[in-house]
């Protein structure tokens, strides 16, 4: 009985916030997107160490490697400017 009683004083009522529902989702749609141009850019900086080193070792499998790597990070890293310029 009394964890019930102390189970209800310490509830505190959730208020909705007044904000449009939208902002919320827009919230995470940012979030998303920026979570995917640092991947982008980790990718990017990739490729790039990847076409060195194949340079550095003349090996021109690593190099074909490095230069996928660095143009996927590339797409990926703006991917939101390629799907807003598709977009409109």
């Amino acid at each position: 009985m009394l964890t019930c009683v102390l189970a209800c004083a310490v509830c505190t009522p959730a208020f909705a916030a007044g904000e449009d529902p939208l902002t919320a989702i827009n919230n995470l749609s940012t979030f998303v997107f920026s979570a995917i141009k640092a991947i982008g850019v980790i990718l990017l900086g990739w490729g790039v160490v990847q076409i060195g080193l194949s340079l550095q070792s003349h090996d021109p499998s690593q190099r074909s490697t490095g230069f996928l790597t660095f143009f996927g990070g590339l797409v990926i890293a703006f991917a939101k400017e390629i799907l807003d310029l598709i977009l409109k």
